[in-house]
């Protein structure tokens, strides 16, 4: 697959160009790279299921173990970490999370941090890269089969991004993305079981490479589409992310959107940090062997407050 900047599975073209239906009536300019290459990817991953009851119990565990991991790069380092900043990091964990990253393959962690603040800052508007006013489809993949609307790049550039430029594990990871998403994301998975405990590199590959990081995306997604249009609003009625149970469990933690919206600086990203969370756990954890400090919370009279506010009444 492409590397960063073009892979289908995370970002739309760069180009300005014409958008789609709900984009000031401009009309869709579909990028066929990427609806072919994501069509390919998904049609593996259906195969893959056939190859389920074939694979050894220790393949099957290793590529669960992998989509944690996976899920991990995205959730408490892309996301939580340098999107939000919600947290603080000691270099070894930063290398960790930035290699899992790389085994998410959705973008660079520079790239994929700048979209995610622009998604805040200008959410659901033509400078949100996946806005949700344009349906289920554009906002679960479809935004990532067509080129940018140009507000999406013009208004980006204008982000505060320097502390992402600042980091010197990001920009390692963003120099060398090609290589990194290469062994990551495909030979480490392919290759353990193969060599560990005699598994097919066939089955290896389709299971742990393809299959998982085909789950891995579509949890991703998730939070982009569901999260956005089905659930409660506890928190902030006004805006459209809600709190979606399903989301959460796909997303390991990531589905109290509606609260994450409201408190975007809050490193649980819910006000329940205790209950299914396993980003929480995992950054907790982090804390507790010196690798992460500085959690950032929301007050409990805050939350309340807000609740009492803006909230729809919803437990």
């Amino acid at each position: 697959m492409p590397g960063a900047g073009t892979v289908p599975c995370s970002g739309a073209e760069e180009q300005g160009g014409p958008e789609g239906p709900g984009a000031r009536g401009q009309r869709l300019t579909v990028v066929w790279r990427n609806v072919v290459l994501m069509g390919l990817l998904h049609a593996g991953a259906v195969y893959a299921l056939v190859l389920v009851p074939r694979a050894q119990p220790l393949t099957l565990l290793w590529a669960y173990f992998c989509f944690l991991v996976t899920a991990l790069g995205v959730t408490a380092g892309a996301h939580r970490l340098w999107s939000h900043r919600s947290y603080k990091a000691k270099l070894p964990l930063r290398i960790f999370l930035a290699a899992a990253n790389s085994m998410a393959f959705q973008n660079d962690i520079f790239e994929w941090a700048r979209d995610h603040r622009a998604h805040h800052k200008y959410s659901e508007t033509d400078a949100d890269p996946h806005n949700a006013r344009r349906g289920f489809f554009f906002s679960h993949i479809g935004w990532l089969l067509v080129r940018k609307h140009p507000d999406v790049i013009e208004k980006g550039k204008k982000l505060d991004v320097t502390d992402l430029l600042a980091d010197p594990v990001v920009q390692f990871q963003r120099k060398y993305y090609k290589t990194s998403v290469a062994l990551m994301c495909f030979v480490v998975p392919t290759l353990v079981p193969w060599y560990i405990w005699g598994e097919s590199l066939w089955n290896s590959y389709f299971l742990a490479a393809i299959l998982r990081y085909t789950i891995a995306l579509n949890g991703t997604w998730l939070v982009n589409s569901v999260a956005h249009m089905y659930g409660n609003r506890p928190y902030d009625k006004h805006i459209s992310p809600r709190q979606n149970p399903l989301v959460t469990l796909g997303a390991i933690g990531e589905g109290f959107h509606n609260y994450h919206h409201t408190f975007p600086f809050d490193y649980s990203a819910s006000e329940f940090g205790l209950n299914f969370n396993p980003t929480t756990w995992f950054i907790d954890f982090m804390c507790l062997l010196g690798l992460a400090t500085d959690r950032k919370r929301a007050t409990k009279p805050m939350i309340e407050a807000r609740k009492a506010k803006t909230g729809d009444g919803s437990a």
